[in-house]
């Protein structure tokens, strides 16, 4: 919080985007993907991309497995196949059990796989890139500072790292892991970096941030527009027809609303 206030206060003193002093935007827009497993919403709202939330793991044996495939066989039919799918496992799973999913699931085209091992099990994700070497791996939300990540990628154990721009220690963390992810020939795409402005001036200005995600927090039929504000006050950015841009004005384009505040008693 501090990092990024400390950014937001750099560029209103010197009457710049954040991204402008990052170096800056290296794209009008960027592609933007929903993550959520509403995917007619998701569709009929323009994204191009989606990824769904794993619905079982191991615990759950053959039949959570059989589950998982049928979601992923049911959206490829329901997506069609210029819309990429991807698959967020959250941590559930082992080496063998990500290893066999990965196999099955191999005739639905999924753009990756992510963080499908707890965040520590760096000898399991070097392992699982060994025996996966033709799937697309990402992982990155739960490590905080960027020494895992200089780690990942000596290793060259996935393909994607996933910060978050508020767990990991703010902007200049992201800026250094994106570095390493450019000397690594590696992307940086931020785990919810179009939920808020934060996320949408570093990707503005990374060469190697290609997308952005958009986690859809409402329900379906309700216009993001009509949302934004209620689910996240500082988003005042929505996504249309899959890409989505940072909002102008100095530091982060953020104001805080004079209604916003209550005096103190």
């Amino acid at each position: 919080a501090v990092d990024l206030a400390l950014w937001d206060l750099k560029g209103k003193l010197l009457d710049q985007p954040v991204y402008a002093l990052l170096g800056g935007p290296v794209r009008d827009r960027t592609f933007c993907y929903a993550t959520g497993n509403d995917t007619d919403w998701q569709l009929e709202l323009g994204f191009q991309a989606m990824k769904l939330a794993r619905p079982s793991g191991p615990v759950h044996g053959e039949a959570g497995m059989a589950r998982t495939v049928d979601l992923i066989e049911r959206t490829r039919k329901l997506i069609g196949d210029s819309v990429d799918l991807m698959l967020d496992c959250w941590m559930a799973y082992d080496v063998e059990y990500t290893v066999r999913l990965a196999e099955r699931l191999r005739p639905y085209r999924l753009k990756w796989m992510e963080e499908y091992l707890v965040s520590e099990d760096f000898d399991g994700y070097a392992a699982v890139r060994e025996r996966l070497p033709w799937m697309t791996l990402t992982t990155g939300e739960h490590h905080h500072t960027p020494w895992p990540f200089f780690q990942l990628a000596a290793r060259r154990s996935v393909d994607v790292f996933q910060p978050d721009i508020h767990w990991v220690g703010g902007l200049t963390a992201c800026v250094k892991i994106a570095h390493i992810a450019a000397g690594a020939g590696l992307s940086a795409i931020l785990h919810a970096g179009g939920n808020d402005q934060y996320g949408l001036h570093f990707t503005c200005a990374t060469p190697n941030a290609p997308w952005a995600e958009f986690f859809v927090g409402s329900p379906p039929g309700v216009p993001l527009e009509e949302t934004a504000d209620l689910w996240h006050p500082l988003q005042r950015a929505v996504p249309r027809d899959s890409s989505i841009a940072p909002a102008p004005g100095p530091g982060f384009g953020l104001a805080v609303e004079e209604e916003w505040l209550t005096p103190a008693l």
